[in-house]
């Protein structure tokens, strides 16, 4: 058995979550993509896929297998394309985690530029609110906003995001506006519960700080949906400039407290500790690093 090969297509029938898509792919019969992951299973000793007449599922085996194959596959393809041209070239495949918003809003929208300059690279975009385990998830790397905690990641600092606080002309006519932080216990502020300072929003203005700790009746995991409860009129956020763009130029939102500085969020790139950044993760990151000066 050809066990290279046989994990290229066990990655891919994981990825495609089809036998039937992966054959048409290798122009051959699902019946041979099914034989030869029977084959694989009988060579590791386990089962990989936990097969259904609806989906396919990995074992807890078959998913640290998968996320280890994906390692391999990418050490290999890097090899190749380094003997080939004397350097490791910025191609093959790239697979990227972020969170939702953040993903879909700014990274999703600069990927046609990106692959314009590197044309020989595959992206795998795979958004979700929670930290990703990114072994587990096979991620060549991760965005994430906020503080860092305690991790045997890799990080590299690429930016900052600038925050807001808001709401929307119907809340502000029926709430009246807050002139300062302290003001803000008063009002119904939305919470966005993956920070680990979700109800404490902090300030500063000339060179006093303030901390208000705040408190609402409406929280979400996800930023988007924040947004829309502003927009409906349900209460204050402080969330990244990027996120309300367009709602603060078109007037759906306004700005409040404006002569206070908020306390902007760190973006790092994490990548994991046991993996060489390779040539495609490094110009990922230096493209989005640059995308994100000034945000």
């Amino acid at each position: 058995m050809d066990k290279l090969n046989a994990m290229a297509i066990f990655v891919r029938v994981v990825e495609r979550g089809s036998f039937s898509a992966v054959a048409r792919e290798l122009r051959t019969s699902q019946p041979t993509v099914s034989k030869i992951l029977k084959a694989l299973e009988t060579e590791l000793g386990g089962k990989l896929i936990a097969r259904s007449t609806r989906q396919l599922s990995l074992t807890d085996e078959g998913q640290r297998y998968y996320a280890q194959c994906r390692q391999i596959l990418a050490a290999v393809d890097n090899a190749e394309h380094s003997f080939q041209s004397g350097r490791e070239q910025v191609a093959g495949s790239l697979r990227i985690g972020s969170s939702v918003s953040f993903g879909r809003l700014l990274i999703a929208s600069r990927l046609p530029d990106f692959l314009a300059r590197y044309p020989q690279l595959d992206i795998d975009l795979q958004l979700n609110d929670q930290n990703q385990d990114l072994v587990e998830e096979g991620l060549d790397v991760s965005l994430r906003i906020g503080e860092l905690g305690d991790s045997t990641l890799i990080a590299r600092r690429i930016g900052d995001t600038r925050r807001v606080t808001v709401a929307s002309p119907a809340y502000l006519t029926r709430r009246g506006e807050p002139q300062t932080p302290g003001q803000l216990s008063e009002h119904n502020c939305l919470q966005f519960n993956l920070l680990s300072s979700q109800n404490l929003w902090h300030y500063e203005k000339d060179g006093q700080r303030y901390s208000v700790r705040i408190k609402g009746n409406a929280q979400s995991n996800n930023s988007e949906a924040i947004r829309e409860m502003v927009l409906g009129g349900l209460g204050v956020a402080l969330s990244p400039v990027w996120l309300f763009a367009e709602d603060l130029e078109a007037g759906r939102v306004a700005a409040i407290l404006p002569g206070y500085q908020t306390q902007s969020l760190p973006i790092h790139a994490v990548f994991p500790a046991n993996r060489r950044q390779s040539a495609r993760v490094k110009a990922f990151v230096d493209y989005m690093s640059d995308a994100l000066r000034g945000l």
